[in-house]
């Protein structure tokens, strides 16, 4: 089984079956369909479905000739998971969230997981891409695909390779980020690599599911706990009267032994806000308290709430309440240049403004409508930049410092800017830095 299923994912002749076709899941079954794979890419929205089928990208920063081109090489999406039998690796890339508890919310994995059972087959390969806690693949996953007679390592082979997928980042893309690769076997190992050699230019093997899956687990958590480290120092800076924007800037000309991070208002995205807590949550089986994650992560917390504050005080300023006033949020994306709309911290400070019962607006050239998401709900579109529309509100917040954003304009017609990404450095008057 092991060396015939080499043999056909070095031949591409395997076919792959991609599992989630989101964020992750996309950029994967397209680079597989460009280096000549037959993919099948599943999930469980048959619109979504629908729409990859007739070449239509609902990620921005995906074209539609991209899903044209993986179409007309072979790839098709379905919502019949009866054809999982058909592949021969199996990536799974599903949303792992924190629930209203913030501790894992393994459903989306072991519901797919459990959809995938009647129909695996003995020669694949099964890949786990979605972030989470050490032990995952070991003990979600592996008694999962055994019910059916199988065994891991021997007739199926089960893998851990977490995704790395930086949307809007034009530095990278899937093929040149390297791919860390571990197997609750050495056969498994093997099977891993060979999936990924072909697609990604550089394979990082390590010595099992749970070293994979806490290397992941990491990365995220060096950001998050020096973005709550740069957050606290925003706040001593500011309350110094010093530009926190500068001193990082300043000290970013260390040649060695800085890396900049730079503060914001609170963490978004698919990883960061989310991943150190499944490390929290599993280190407590083990009696450990892991305090810098949980200390920075009350400090990015904090974050939308300090905004509010600031704005608050510049409406106060101006004789104004927040109760009553119209407030322009400029960006909902969680990050520039991208319509990641993914635990954005904007929407938080949209909910709070609202519940102080002021009218929220949002501008964003990359969200044109407030989409569906699972905790928050917003009746709105992108409200148009003119002078007349900016000077309409009684304050505006940078909460995302997209390019296309005119500043100048924004500055110029604004009555009051609370900027939070540090945009307006050396504006005075009217800016207030959050």
């Amino acid at each position: 089984m092991h060396k015939k299923l080499i043999e056909k994912l070095k031949n591409k002749n395997a076919v792959v079956g991609v599992i989630g076709l989101g964020y992750v899941g996309q950029p994967l079954f397209i680079r597989y369909s460009d280096i000549g794979y037959k993919v099948i890419g599943f999930d469980i929205d048959q619109i979504k479905v629908d729409e990859l089928n007739s070449g239509y990208s609902q990620i921005e920063h995906i074209s539609d000739q991209n899903i044209s081109n993986a179409i007309a090489n072979g790839f098709e999406a379905t919502t019949d998971y009866s054809r999982i039998k058909e592949c021969d690796a199996l990536i799974l890339c599903v949303p792992t969230p924190l629930n209203r508890y913030r501790e894992p919310d393994m459903s989306f994995v072991i519901n797919t997981t459990d959809m995938l059972k009647p129909y695996v087959r003995e020669g694949q390969v099964v890949s786990l891409e979605s972030t989470t806690y050490p032990g995952t693949t070991e003990e979600l996953l592996k008694p999962r695909l055994e019910e059916s007679g199988l065994v891991v390592g021997e007739s199926i082979f089960l893998v851990y390779s977490p995704e790395r997928e930086d949307p809007g980042n034009l530095d990278f893309e899937t093929r040149t980020i390297p791919k860390i690769v571990g197997g609750y076997t050495q056969k498994c190992k093997e099977a891993g690599i060979e999936l990924y050699s072909l697609a990604i230019d550089r394979i990082v093997p390590v010595s099992s599911t749970k070293a994979a899956e806490l290397t992941k687990l990491l990365e995220n958590i060096h950001r998050a706990v020096n973005i709550g480290l740069v957050n606290e120092m925003k706040i001593v800076a500011d309350s110094m009267g010093i530009d926190i924007f500068e001193v990082v800037d300043a000290a970013a000309t260390k040649p060695f032994g800085f890396t900049p991070y730079y503060p914001g208002p609170g963490l978004g995205g698919h990883c960061i806000p989310i991943d150190p807590f499944y490390l929290t949550w599993k280190a407590r089986e083990y009696g450990l308290n892991t305090r810098f994650i949980e200390l920075s992560g009350e400090v990015n917390r904090a974050m939308p709430e300090y905004v509010v504050n600031k704005l608050m005080d510049g409406l106060n300023q101006h004789q104004k309440s927040l109760n009553g006033s119209r407030v322009l949020i400029l960006g909902i994306a969680y990050k520039k240049n991208v319509d990641d709309m993914r635990e954005s911290p904007s929407v938080e400070i949209m909910e709070l403004i609202r519940d102080k019962g002021a009218e929220v607006a949002y501008s964003d050239p990359h969200v044109a409508k407030f989409p569906k998401m699972r905790e928050h709900s917003f009746d709105l579109t992108s409200t148009d930049l003119t002078p007349e529309s900016i000077r309409s509100f009684d304050a505006v917040i940078l909460a995302t410092d997209h390019d296309k954003f005119d500043y100048d304009a924004i500055y110029e017609h604004a009555r009051i800017i609370i900027d939070s990404r540090g945009k307006f450095r050396g504006k005075n008057g009217k800016v207030i830095k959050a």
